[in-house]
């Protein structure tokens, strides 16, 4: 069994939720589990207690609020009142308090708003979950934002700050989209940031294309070019900690293998400054 190492998060997006991927996370040392009330058809928390509910105090566990069901499959809302149950939802499926209650793709409701809706709404929403965290039904609360550049055209700075920023990361990010995280972090005063999503989706032949391992310093031990584009997902952008989905016990040991390598932090900022320029061009 390996130590434990909060820098690998297990997300349960498109997984099968099955035990058996829960335990070998344990064994390699992952402690931390993501998941979000839709995932699995809005089953996942229940799931979960149903077949694992032994396993589940040895996790670090984190979800997401904001989606709801409706009759054309999901909805999204950020009503602090539906926010507020749907966190006690959780808790009552997962048979525990979550650690981590994500705001879930704030974005969609603050689309097509104006600066002071978006606040507002915002702003409710954020308060919604920080009290639940107050009121002990998760131990810190945050964000979980897909597309960063619409939170950035809300002022931030004067609602409750975020104990998580949850983000994507890696080398498909593109610059707009880094920048935007990185000025929304400035902003916000956001707690830890969590990187996710670092292989685009499962887009494997792009590595098959692009080969991320001169951003490892060397000797990188003949690691993949899937986990040199996972190992440096954490600086783009600077992340404590990186979500990953899978099913697979193989793959989650290569990731837990490649956390060992150290990343050429001035070859990815070379990286970062040839984007721009790409982009001024």
């Amino acid at each position: 069994m390996h130590g434990a190492d909060p820098r690998l998060v297990l997300g349960l997006h498109r997984s099968r939720h099955h035990r058996d991927i829960l335990t070998a996370a344990l064994d390699l040392g992952i402690t931390t589990l993501d998941t979000a009330a839709p995932y699995l058809g809005f089953r996942s928390h229940a799931v979960l207690a149903e077949t694992a509910a032994d396993l589940l105090p040895k996790f670090t566990l984190s979800t997401k609020v904001g989606f709801f069901p409706s009759p054309g499959g999901a909805e999204h809302s950020l009503d602090p009142v539906r926010l507020r149950l749907a966190v006690e939802r959780a808790a009552r499926e997962l048979g525990r308090e979550p650690d981590t209650v994500l705001l879930h793709n704030p974005e969609r409701s603050l689309a097509g708003l104006s600066h002071a809706d978006g606040h507002a709404l915002l702003g409710h929403a954020c308060t919604a979950l920080a009290d639940a965290a107050r009121d002990g039904l998760c131990r810190v609360w945050g964000v979980a934002s897909w597309d960063t550049r619409s939170l950035g055209m809300v002022q931030v700075d004067d609602l409750p700050s975020p104990d998580v920023l949850m983000v994507r990361a890696g080398f498909l990010v593109g610059v707009d989209l880094l920048d935007a995280t990185t000025a929304l972090r400035a902003v916000w005063q956001a707690g830890e940031t969590w990187g996710m999503s670092p292989f685009g989706g499962g887009h494997r032949k792009v590595w098959e294309e692009f080969d991320p391992r001169p951003f490892l310093r060397s000797p990188h031990d003949g690691l993949s070019r899937v986990q040199a584009a996972f190992r440096t997902a954490f600086h783009l952008p600077s992340a404590a900690a990186v979500a990953v989905g899978t099913d697979d016990p193989g793959h989650l040991a290569q990731l837990v293998e490649a956390l060992g390598a150290e990343v050429d932090a001035s070859a990815v900022s070379q990286y970062v400054r040839a984007l721009h320029g790409h982009r001024q061009s």
